[in-house]
């Protein structure tokens, strides 16, 4: 299964890069505040590269990773300091880091069907050695609160493109639907396309947990900095002890 195909690509990073933008600050604040100054970070699910960026302009290497060859075609364009890879998260081999960081729901995405708490786990363990001593791992998760009540819809238009989302899901099973579909404008005309995304929601408590059990100190966050989270989305954030725990 595939998401963000060109169309959508283009269409997120044109209208949907606002939750990248502003957590940048408080990111980046919490990268300095762990003393993360500079080195490497892998960023698992790099969209178009606008964090990516953010971070090659205060200092930082970046290797990114993407499910979408769309995304990251954006992203070496946008941010062409950084790496750039297209692969599953869950599956990639990750390179010695001082950061890793997965910024806007991306452990919920269902894009590799092996996604599950058992999954996560297995990519929990696999940032701790790759990881150096003192790194930190900084994502967001959507919780079964995200869900809406009934059927959700959603219109957004710009110059040269259109979007209609539907929202549905099942809080008790903790599952989620996005119906996308998108229109974009040619040479003579709209082209019209359709994407279904589907994503698996965790507790936050429940993954703080486990990434304890990996070895991390783990705990809730509530926004990046001064930035919250909109309703249904929390923050982690895992440290990896240094040599002198």
């Amino acid at each position: 299964m595939h998401g963000y195909r060109d169309d959508l690509a283009y269409i997120h990073d044109e209208g949907f890069t606002d939750f990248a933008r502003g957590a940048a600050h408080g990111l980046l604040q919490i990268l300095r505040s762990h003393g993360i100054k500079g080195g490497r970070v892998l960023d698992l699910g790099c969209g178009s590269g606008r964090w990516a960026r953010e971070l090659n302009d205060a200092g930082y290497q970046v290797i990114g990773i993407d499910q979408s060859l769309a995304m990251v075609r954006l992203a070496r364009e946008i941010a062409p300091r950084s790496k750039f890879t297209v692969g599953s998260l869950l599956r990639i081999k990750l390179q010695e880091c001082d950061a890793v960081t997965s910024i806007g729901e991306c452990l919920n995405y269902t894009f590799d069907q092996r996604n599950s708490a058992k999954a996560l786990e297995r990519l929990f363990l696999r940032v701790y050695s790759a990881l150096r001593p003192g790194g930190i791992f900084v994502f967001d998760i959507a919780e079964p609160g995200r869900v809406p009540t009934g059927v959700e819809r959603k219109w957004s238009e710009g110059p040269h493109w259109a979007l209609l989302v539907s929202i549905e899901g099942d809080r008790q099973r903790r599952v989620l639907s996005r119906r996308i579909v998108t229109f974009r404008k040619t040479a003579s005309a709209f082209r019209r396309g359709e994407e279904i995304h589907r994503l698996r929601l965790y507790w936050a408590d429940d993954l703080v947990q486990s990434l304890r059990e990996c070895g991390f100190r783990a705990r809730k966050l509530a926004g990046y900095g001064r930035f919250p989270f909109p309703p249904g989305i929390r923050g982690v954030l895992a440290v990896k002890p240094n040599h002198f725990g």
